[in-house]
């Protein structure tokens, strides 16, 4: 029975942040493959909130709040609701499905976001983003992060403010259980993820995992991957489902070969 299934017996590593893999992984274990959970971010709340407190305050005094991640939609939206609510003529706009996804799971309608290219660039190149001289927005992001956003709307004549809504950091781990357990496919979602991943692998095991095939979603990701040296670098769409079609097709590939 197991046999039928579509990723039967296929070892993926899954390198989301830990609340954010729960899902992913039940849908491999769906399909008969077998995740390999290795969060390369822990994702938590700032831990000085005052200046995120003091922006949210102003916000009703904004034309746009846009929302970078998932991460950036429940640790922004928990902190705004925990002081009031969204005003009604804020525009709310994100760069990708799954934040607009998230967005609207929390009532959050009329989310302005790009329908085929999903960052930065994709969000800037909708005409809802083209005239905003004069516009104040609000940016909820993670500690740090591109800049291109920001930059683009200020040339473009609006006032931008960052707020770092949740912080980022690297999780003491040891990659070796699954390095032995010679996995089949290896996703990460984020340049940042894989940069530290890099960094975690001695010369031996970046060597052996060269040909193990990477999934990431977005080509940025995808050229450090080749910088670094991955040789079978996949592609994919984005969010869950982007992924799963992906490793779906490997493993067909794979079985007939």
């Amino acid at each position: 029975m197991t046999d039928t299934l579509p990723l039967a017996g296929m070892k993926i590593v899954v390198t989301r942040p830990r609340d954010q893999a729960v899902q992913l992984a039940r849908r491999i274990e769906q399909a008969g493959g077998i995740p390999l959970l290795f969060p390369l971010l822990d994702i938590t709340a700032v831990q000085d909130s005052r200046e995120l407190h003091e922006q949210i305050a102003r916000l009703a005094q904004f034309d746009l709040a846009i929302f970078i991640s998932p991460n950036a939609v429940h640790y922004g939206i928990a902190a705004i609701r925990a002081t009031g609510k969204l005003a009604t003529k804020l525009k709310i706009a994100t760069v990708g499905q799954g934040s607009a996804k998230a967005l609207r799971e929390l009532g959050v309608a009329n989310v302005i976001a790009p329908a085929e290219r999903f960052d930065s660039e994709g969000l800037l190149a909708l005409p809802e983003l083209h005239n905003v001289a004069g516009w104040r927005v609000m940016i909820f992001r993670g500690d740090g992060g591109r800049e291109l956003l920001g930059d683009t709307l200020k040339a473009r004549g609006a006032t931008v403010e960052y707020v770092a809504c949740y912080q980022r950091s690297k999780p003491q781990l040891d990659a070796q259980a699954w390095l032995d357990a010679k996995p089949d496919a290896i996703n990460v979602t984020s340049s940042e993820a894989l940069g530290y991943l890099w960094q975690m692998l001695d010369e031996n095991a970046r060597k052996t995992l060269r040909n193990t095939p990477l999934f990431v979603p977005h080509a940025r990701i995808a050229e450090l991957a080749i910088q670094q040296g991955w040789q079978q670098v996949q592609l994919t769409a984005s969010g869950d489902d982007g992924l799963l079609s992906a490793l779906i097709a490997c493993a067909s590939e794979r079985h007939n070969s």
